[in-house]
């Protein structure tokens, strides 16, 4: 390299949004080993290799989608190549997938020092950005993993889905120890994650200095109360579609469940709980009074994009079928409250990309109960947040803490979040001006559908960079997968 060029490339004319920041200041970034190395006004084009002008369109830090599915409707390995393609496509530089054992994903049960091992090998060389995983400890021999999992393969964060001891994925269940690949003398049960909560608390202790990255996330709902109102709603043929759906997973369901976690979270002294994709005006008081009644505890809310966009008048019906449900409008203005009055941490998409021909039922297409739970959505999750919110009167620099620098604070992403010196040079350039309509047919997802078909939004996602390099640009993937996994040990 001659005296002259100090850095790969330089990004002109950028108007930075950065969290924790009043205002978007025009800048040039000069890039370096994948690293943001300067970010000045007016850096000579002489000193970079390459020189992109960003032409003065807002340039968000890369996104990190910190709840997504990827593996869990078709094979991991092809899931990872075109669900990833559809993030690049969002802004999101940094995925984290939740996976487990049991049906669907690998369709495998046993020990994660034998499956984990796997998932990584079917992800090496098939991700477009940036990933990492987090992990539900199934049985109870799993809970003795976790600190193997920490140490050899850096995972800090692992999930409950409270629901899943009494309820199907989809729908009512009695098959609940095939499902999730057990020993029938096996029990998912409140037990279980008081268990999981004790193993998470001794694994703190074991490394203190990782403490503040070591966290339990929570699907909150009760099984029994599904499994009652399901019985109930589907009696009344009064109720259909997504608003019977939303009514057989009511609301208090969420609080009630919520209540409990956090109660065997103080218990236990597991301080660090993600209680994700709260969905319901009930929720997110039960998440509140929680928070008060345990101020210990380090709580984080989270919401997602479809919660935030989608309510049971949703055109597009059984498309929009997802755990917790689509709710009403009510609640989702309530959502949009909280995110504007900082009681929510962080949005996320929860993208689960489920084929057509798998999300409904051929026989009985329009039949709510016989559709597959989750959507994709990661490719939206910028546009959906910059153009609801913007109308709400968000700041651009509040959306970067949501989409980007809270999570990767959380999850132990130490050099993503944020467009700083010594960060990956992981960006996204949105012309905040430019509308368009949601359609499907123009998505990098292999699903074929999307439950946000016809919506119009107001902000486009340009060029996405990984690490300093395009991976998306003016409508294209760009390039071969170079997404990396990221420990965060």
């Amino acid at each position: 390299m001659s005296e002259g060029i100090l850095f790969d490339k330089i990004i002109k004319n950028v108007r930075v949004v950065r969290p924790h920041q009043e205002s978007v200041e025009l800048l040039d970034l000069g890039i370096k080993d994948g690293k943001f190395s300067e970010i000045s006004p007016n850096i000579s084009p002489e000193q970079g290799k390459e020189v992109v002008d960003a032409q003065n369109l807002l340039g968000f830090p890369g996104l990190v989608d910190a709840h997504m599915h990827i593996g869990i409707y078709q094979p991991l390995d092809k899931d990872a190549v075109t669900e990833s393609k559809a993030a690049a496509m969002g802004g999101v530089t940094t995925s984290i997938t939740y996976i487990r054992t049991g049906q669907y994903y690998l369709n495998k049960g046993g020990p994660y020092k034998d499956f984990f091992p796997e998932v990584l090998a079917l992800s090496a060389g098939n991700f477009f950005v940036d990933y990492s995983y987090h992990i539900a400890p199934i049985s109870g021999s799993h809970i003795d993993e976790m600190q193997m999992l920490f140490e050899e393969y850096g995972v800090t964060s692992f999930k409950i889905f409270m629901f899943y001891g009494g309820y199907g994925l989809h729908g009512l269940s009695d098959k609940q120890n095939l499902f999730l690949m057990i020993n029938k003398e096996e029990r998912y049960d409140f037990a279980h994650f008081e268990f999981i909560m004790r193993g998470l608390s001794k694994l703190r202790e074991l490394y203190p200095e990782a403490s503040d990255r070591i966290s339990l996330s929570l699907h909150c709902e009760v099984a029994e109360i599904l499994n009652a109102y399901t019985k109930i709603v589907q009696a009344d043929s009064s109720l259909t579609g997504l608003k019977a759906y939303s009514a057989a997973r009511p609301p208090h369901s969420e609080g009630l469940a919520i209540c409990i976690a956090s109660y065997l979270a103080h218990e236990t002294n597991c301080v660090n709980i993600n209680l994700l994709h709260l969905s319901s005006r009930k929720a997110v008081e039960a998440a509140l009074t929680m928070q008060a009644a345990f101020p210990h505890i380090n709580f984080r809310r989270e919401v997602t994009v479809g919660h935030l966009l989608l309510d049971t008048d949703a055109p597009t019906g059984k498309w929009a079928k997802v755990n917790p449900p689509i709710r009403s409008r009510a609640n989702v203005e309530y959502l949009w409250q909280a995110v504007l009055n900082g009681q929510i941490d962080w949005i996320v998409s929860d993208h689960a990309c489920c084929s057509a021909e798998k999300k409904a039922s051929l026989q009985h297409p329009d039949n709510i109960w016989l559709a597959k739970s989750g959507f994709g959505g990661t490719e939206y999750l910028l546009s959906g947040v910059f153009s609801e919110g913007s109308k709400r009167g968000m700041s651009y620099n509040r959306m970067a803490e949501l989409l980007s620098w809270n999570p990767a604070r959380r999850f132990g992403l130490d050099t993503k979040g944020d467009i700083a010196i010594g960060y990956d040079a992981d960006l996204v350039l949105l012309d905040a001006n430019e509308s368009f309509v949601v359609r499907a047919a123009e998505s990098e997802s292999q699903q074929g559908y999307t439950p946000f078909e016809g919506m119009e939004l107001t902000g486009k996602v340009k060029t996405t960079f990984l690490r300093g390099n395009i991976i998306y640009d003016q409508g294209q993937v760009v390039g071969t997968p170079r997404g990396n996994y990221l420990e965060r040990r």
